[in-house]
């Protein structure tokens, strides 16, 4: 087995109420000199959980629990960052902490990747809020994304059952910033759909992760998602997008996502059905099916012919 190392790293995010401190995270095989010239991934968390239990999580008796560890062995480097609000991050500012101010994040991380390894431009995964802050980065800064994965992602919200029942709870995440969320709480993100996609070992792991980090969890995402769609408009998301859509998930509505599918501009286009998968994919049974659908989605060589359109 490769040895990969993590390092912490640290920015700030500038803001009217002053300065906002955000943790990054790297995983990489080699030196830090030696990641000079590698594609480099991002990984967005999603409204619940902060980004290491998501993305580097270990689980006994589970290989390759880390999706970043699994990238990092294939000459990837790999990055993610807590949100603020969330793990890490400053939680001072007495904000909802939406998605637009996470894709406010996503700008002061690159920024400061930009500034400490050279890189300016991402092969960038977002799952569910996590996909929306995401679409909407690389909405904004097209230039710093090479290619987009929008997992379990939602547009309009038309057809999503989850979303039905969490508007029923919409004035109560108006009148609090923040949600308090316990091991009941988590493992409800794998039972709603249908409970048989994960294994009662990764979910209780994922729980211990998440919960050693946050004991409450900022309510914007929930809010946008019930009362605010759409947050993002496909026609301006020019880069190559990968959809990827999960089975059973009670988010992603099929309708809506082919209907987002279709506006998106670029050519270079796909849409992904994981087969047995409910919302949380890389802590589903199936995961190494996600893992591989991603990373030839990263892999995939350029075109080499393409209609300009001058004939």
């Amino acid at each position: 087995m490769t040895a990969v190392t993590g390092q912490e790293h640290w920015t700030t995010k500038k803001t009217a109420d002053g300065d906002v401190k955000l943790f990054l995270w790297e995983k990489f095989v080699g030196s830090p000199e030696q990641q000079q010239g590698k594609p480099a991934v991002l990984f967005v968390h999603g409204s619940s959980m902060a980004s290491q239990p998501t993305f580097d999580l270990s689980v006994p008796g589970r290989p390759d629990s880390s999706v970043m560890d699994w990238f990092a062995e294939r000459g990837f480097v790999c990055w993610c960052v807590d949100m603020e609000g969330y793990g890490r991050s400053s939680k001072a500012r007495d904000i909802y902490c939406d998605i637009a101010n996470g894709a406010d994040d996503l700008k002061a991380a690159t920024d400061h990747i930009a500034a400490t390894r050279g890189v300016t431009s991402f092969l960038t995964y977002g799952i569910s809020s996590g996909a929306l802050r995401a679409a909407l980065f690389a909405q904004r800064h097209p230039e710093r994304v090479s290619r987009l994965a929008l997992d379990a992602f939602v547009w309009t919200g038309e057809g999503a059952p989850t979303l039905q029942q969490r508007r029923k709870k919409l004035p109560e995440f108006i009148a609090n910033k923040r949600r308090p969320i316990d091991r009941a709480f988590v493992r409800s993100i794998f039972s709603r759909d249908h409970p048989d996609c994960a294994d009662a070992a990764t979910v209780e792991a994922f729980a211990d992760a998440i919960l050693a980090l946050d004991d409450s969890m900022p309510n914007g995402t929930y809010i946008d998602m019930c009362s605010k769609l759409p947050v993002v408009d496909p026609a301006q998301i020019t880069v190559p997008t990968l959809l990827l859509r999960g089975q059973f998930d009670g988010i992603a509505g099929m309708d809506d996502l082919i209907e987002f599918f279709k506006r998106l501009p670029s050519p270079d286009k796909q849409f992904t059905v994981m087969n047995g998968i409910s919302h949380a994919s890389f802590q589903q049974k199936n995961y190494k099916m996600v893992y591989q659908i991603l990373h030839a989605y990263f892999t995939q060589p350029a075109p080499v012919y393409t209609d300009s359109g001058q004939h």
